[in-house]
C-alpha cells in the first residue's frame, strides 16, 4: 500500500530544513568556493592538491584573503604555520572583521602574530574593538614554535563571551556583563580575514626591529578552515537569536569547563607578556571590563 505524505508535513519539513540551514558549517569547499583574494596572484600559491595556501610578503605586496560570508556568533577555526627564520617586523594575521575594510565604526576580534629576530620567539596578540575603537590589546608567548608545523587558532563568539584559542587551549576570555560602555561586540555581523604584511613601524620591539627585506618572500601558509556558526542573511537569520539549539550558544559554551579553566590558569601564569587591564599607566581608570573575572 502506497504511503501518502500531508502535505503539511512536507511544509512544516521545509520550514525546519530552512532554519536548521542558517547555521552553517563550512570550510569544506575549494578555497575560491570560501574566500576572495586581495593580492597579486604571484604572492598567492597552493599545494598540488589546493588544501594548503601560501601567502607572500614582499617590499612590493602583502597579501591576504577574505571570506565572501559574514557571520554572527559561532566557532571560526583556521591552522597555521608561520613565516620562519627572521620574521621582525612581519605581521600574519587571522581576524574577524565588520567591514571589508578598516571602517571608523567597525567591530573587530584580531589574532595577530607578531615576528621577531632569529632565534627570539613569536609573541600573539589579540584585540577586541567595538564601534571603532580597541585599544584591549593582550599579548601571550607560545609554548611552541609556529614555525615548524601547523597549529589550529580558533574564536568561540557568542552573547555571552569570547574567547581566544589555540590547540584548544584558551588564551584568553572576553565576557559580556553588560557592561555600562557597552563594550562587547554583539550586534554586526563579520567576516573571516587572513593576511601577511609589513608592520615594522609598531610590531617588533615597539619598531625598533625592521623588515629585513634581503629575507623576502615571507610566507605564511594556511589550511584546514572551518566555521560552525550562524551565517547572516539580511534582515537576519533567525539563528542569531540566542536559542541555545547550536553547541556554540549553549550553557557549555557561555563558560570555560574545569579543564579549560585550568589550562587558562596555566596560560595566565606562564604566557602572559602584556594586559591592557593591568597597565595603570595607559588607563588610570581601568576599563569596566577588567573587573569581570573569566571565570563567571
Amino acid at each position: 500500500m502506497e504511503k501518502i505524505i500531508h502535505p503539511l508535513a512536507i511544509c512544516l519539513f521545509i520550514i525546519v530544513f530552512i532554519s536548521l540551514s542558517q547555521s552553517v558549517a563550512a570550510g569544506q569547499g575549494s578555497f575560491d568556493d570560501n574566500f576572495s583574494k586581495s593580492c597579486p596572484e604571484t604572492h598567492f600559491k597552493t599545494s598540488e592538491d589546493g588544501q594548503i595556501w601560501y601567502l607572500s610578503l614582499d617590499k612590493q605586496a602583502g597579501c591576504g584573503f577574505t571570506t565572501k560570508q559574514r557571520y554572527r556568533f559561532g566557532w571560526f577555526s583556521m591552522k597555521l604555520k608561520l613565516v620562519g627564520g627572521d620574521s621582525a617586523g612581519v605581521v600574519t594575521a587571522y581576524y574577524m572583521c565588520s567591514e571589508n575594510g578598516a571602517g571608523p565604526e567597525r567591530d573587530e576580534l584580531d589574532i595577530e602574530f607578531l615576528g621577531n629576530r632569529t632565534g627570539q620567539p613569536y609573541l600573539i596578540q589579540t584585540n577586541i574593538y567595538k564601534n571603532g575603537t580597541g585599544n584591549r590589546e593582550m599579548r601571550h608567548m607560545l609554548w611552541f614554535d609556529p614555525t615548524e608545523e601547523f597549529h589550529t587558532y580558533s574564536i568561540l563568539w557568542n552573547n555571552h563571551q569570547i574567547v581566544f584559542f589555540v590547540d584548544k587551549v584558551p588564551i584568553r576570555v572576553y565576557k559580556n556583563a553588560n557592561y555600562t560602555n557597552n563594550f562587547f561586540p554583539n550586534e554586526k555581523p563579520m567576516y573571516l580575514f587572513s593576511s601577511i604584511w609589513n608592520a615594522d613601524d609598531w610590531a617588533t620591539r615597539g619598531g625598533i626591529e625592521k623588515t629585513d627585506w634581503k629575507k623576502a618572500p615571507f610566507i605564511s601558509s594556511y589550511k584546514d578552515f572551518n566555521v560552525d556558526g550562524c551565517q547572516w542573511e539580511e534582515p537576519y537569520p533567525p539563528c542569531v537569536s540566542t536559542t541555545t539549539k547550536n553547541w556554540w550558544d549553549q550553557y557549555n559554551a557561555w563558560h570555560l569547563s574545569d579543564d579549560q579553566k585550568k589550562d587558562f590558569s596555566w596560560v595566565e601564569r606562564n604566557l602572559v607578556i602584556y594586559d591592557y587591564c593591568k597597565d595603570t599607566q595607559r588607563f588610570p581608570i581601568l576599563p569596566q571590563e577588567c573587573w569581570l573575572s573569566p571565570w563567571d
